[in-house]
């Protein structure tokens, strides 16, 4: 396709820019129509824009400081009125592209995040200058590259280190700056891949020894690959032992039984789980939200039993739920004897969580939300306290945003995850800084106005935490900074502030998502899609945010991906997951212990004798920590086994076992079970219609 004829497809894309001031530019491009040119250039220094493009170059505003070239480029897109002269500039500085090194189109060259296939290769001179060159197989792209290169060839380290992201939503070449679009990240993508190679380069120059990368798992074509000791200690469960495999699903089918699991599993259990749930469709991985209605759908095909591998509270919700839609008789088990915690949970059961409630109560009209992670009794106490919905990370900005939308003068009060509750509020601050068309996308009847006033009327709990999330702290964040800059990178809404603000830049340019352990199942997935349907070869390299007992979910929908469709003619992907994990988070284990092998991994992994963990036991490194919750893995494959082999329970052996059916009273006399299922009815009702239920709008407003 000819330039006239690309630029003619891309028009759309690029509306009118305002008129701006032209400065001299290296080269002097020709729009279709005259422009109104100045006689002066700023503070009368350059030449007029009709001079050779020679003689501009020895204007000093040909120096090497790249933040007077950047201006200066993007007042020349800026000075041509018409969209097609614009794209006819890219296109002409794609022309100018030098010839790219074939020896340099490596997978270490590749830049992540970009719809086409784009090259970066960087070095420095002897004059200490970066000397960078690029390409890619699509025109404007590399007109991109191109323009980029122009900016920052030949700038000092420091300089390409200092450019910043926003800086090039000065260019105003695609016409949208600051919003999310594909044109627009690559700019982004491709500065940052520069930066991270002069990083490099500068660490090798200084003689420093750069630092050790986290441990990942590579999903190919070729099977799964560990990198370092963790990861080899999570892949040795992905291919589990046959044998384990059928002993689970002949009990299960034999005596009806149904499992629900969290993400958050042990590698071991899921491992097992998602083999064996070829053979017997009543078992569910999942987050906590959707544990109970599956556990629902289960009862209504004809399970007796419903194991339930999680923490507490999600057991409890499981019977609650159950007992609502009238499966009373279903047995609903646990996976220890023990009290299975969460320190969320225990968090907003505390003395201080239910005065921070009572605070809540005298500012009416008032909205607790609370996060689905709480115990039903939590959620009887604080509905009686203050009318409460239930929220999850995946709903709770848009319920937030609704609940203030739809009453006036509302005050929300979220809880008890103080992390979420900043996070929150920080992104609510970012979008007030956003245009009013941009708000309207993400809620349509909010603006600017209204999103600053709902500011002072958030209030969020700040004394609990997830005990895993607490873990991606400032240690964590400089490697990622450091290392994995350019990588697409996943967050928990549940993380510290600093990975949530790193997180929300990545998301800005399409590298990143930050929502619940779905919405980073889904992103993954849906990345993975979008390089096969490209069909080239591909190295996609993916920051885990979150507990690593997702990488069991994640490897089987990547394996699912990768595995559809023809094998021939099909392009090389390559997936990494990266655990950000410190080197002494694992422990030694006995090598008899290893779990079967199939051939495909067998080898070196069975020769492994590692676990997740630090020596003492369960656990993380606060040092980069492993991101595994202890709480989580007290659900055994052990008992998992025996709890089935032991059903029925016609000697009480499963006593302790049993999910607790809340029989308790609150302080109003009322059933907590029902009081407590309440604010989770209102939640359901809200993602059915987008709006709260007249019901809870009515206790806000204390109308009977």
């Amino acid at each position: 396709m000819d330039s006239s004829s690309l630029a003619a497809n891309l028009l759309s894309f690029f509306p009118n820019p305002t008129p701006s001031l032209l400065l001299p530019s290296k080269r002097f491009f020709i729009p279709s129509r005259p422009l109104f040119l100045p006689l002066r250039s700023i503070h009368g220094l350059g030449p007029s824009p009709s001079l050779s493009s020679a003689v501009a170059r020895e204007t000093p505003f040909a120096l090497s400081d790249p933040r007077l070239k950047l201006l200066r480029l993007a007042a020349e897109f800026r000075s041509l009125p018409e969209p097609v002269d614009r794209v006819k500039c890219l296109l002409h500085y794609a022309s100018d592209l030098p010839p790219f090194d074939d020896d340099a189109r490596t997978p270490g060259n590749r830049v992540m995040g970009c719809t086409a296939q784009v090259w970066v290769s960087a070095s420095i001179d002897s004059s200490g200058r970066m000397r960078f060159a690029a390409d890619s197989d699509s025109e404007i792209t590399r007109g991109f590259c191109s323009c980029l290169i122009e900016v920052l060839d030949g700038a000092l380290p420091e300089e390409v280190l200092e450019m910043r992201s926003e800086d090039l939503g000065d260019l105003n070449v695609v016409g949208l700056p600051g919003r999310a679009n594909s044109r627009v990240n690559t700019w982004h993508n491709v500065l940052i891949s520069m930066q991270k190679k002069t990083k490099a380069l500068v660490a090798e120059a200084d003689g420093r020894v750069s630092a050790e990368p986290f441990p990942s798992l590579v999903i190919g074509p070729d099977g799964i690959h560990a990198k370092g000791s963790y990861a080899e200690a999570q892949a040795m469960f992905l291919a589990p032992s046959e044998s384990k495999v059928e002993e689970l699903v002949n009990v299960l089918r034999e005596k009806k039984i149904g499992v629900v699991a969290h993400f958050y599993m042990d590698p071991e259990v899921q491992g097992i789980l998602t083999a064996a749930q070829k053979h017997w469709p009543h078992i569910y991985i999942s987050d906590s939200l959707v544990m109970a209605d599956t556990a629902v759908k289960m009862a209504q095909a004809g399970c007796q039993y419903i194991t339930v591998l999680g923490v507490d509270f999600m057991s409890e919700n499981v019977r609650a739920i159950l007992d609502q839609a009238g499966f009373e008789k279903v047995g609903v088990y646990r996976m220890s004897n023990e009290q299975i915690g969460c320190s969320l949970a225990d968090a907003a059961a505390s003395p201080q969580y239910m005065r921070f409630l009572e605070a809540a109560s005298n500012s009416p009209p008032c909205l607790h939300v609370i996060y689905i992670n709480t115990s039903l009794e939590t959620k009887a106490h604080g509905h009686e306290l203050v009318p409460t919905i239930t929220c999850t990370s995946s709903n709770v900005v848009q319920t937030i945003l609704q609940a203030f939308s739809q009453i006036p003068g509302l005050h929300v009060w979220y809880g008890p995850d103080s992390y979420m509750g900043a996070n929150i509020a920080e992104l609510f601050r970012q979008i007030a800084c956003m245009s009013n068309e941009e708000i309207a996308e993400i809620h349509p009847q909010h603006d600017r106005s209204s999103i600053r006033s709902l500011l002072p009327r958030l209030h969020y709990y700040q004394d609990g935490t997830c005990i895993v999330h607490h873990l991606f702290g400032h240690e964590v964040v400089e490697k990622i900074k450091e290392l994995y800059c350019d990588a697409f990178l996943t967050a928990h809404f549940e993380v510290p502030g600093e990975m949530f603000s790193l997180a929300m830049e990545a998301k800005s340019r399409g590298m990143g998502v930050v929502g619940s352990t779905q919405n980073i199942l889904d992103f993954i997935q849906l990345r993975v899609r979008e390089s096969l349907e490209r069909n080239v070869d591909d190295h996609l390299q993916f920051v885990l945010g979150t507990e690593s007992g997702m990488i069991t979910s994640i490897v089987a929908a990547v394996r699912k991906l990768l595995d559809s469709g023809p094998s021939s003619g099909r392009a090389r992907i390559n997936v990494e997951i990266v655990f950000p994990v410190s080197s002494n988070s694992v422990s030694r284990r006995s090598i008899s212990d290893s779990q079967e092998l199939e051939a495909t991994i067998a080898g070196d992994l069975a020769k492994l004798a590692i676990v997740p963990g630090v020596a003492a036991g369960e656990g993380c490194s606060i040092h980069g920590g492993c991101a595994s919750c202890p709480y989580m893995k007290m659900n055994s494959l052990r008992s998992l086994l025996w709890v089935c082999n032991e059903l029925p329970d016609k000697d009480n052996s499963l006593l302790a076992y049993q999910a607790s059916r809340l029989n308790v009273k609150t302080p109003l006399g009322n059933s907590v079970a029902e009081v407590g299922c309440e604010p989770i009815l209102h939640m359901r009702h809200f993602q059915a219609t987008k709006k709260l239920p007249e019901k809870l709008v009515n206790q806000i407003l204390n109308v009977t």
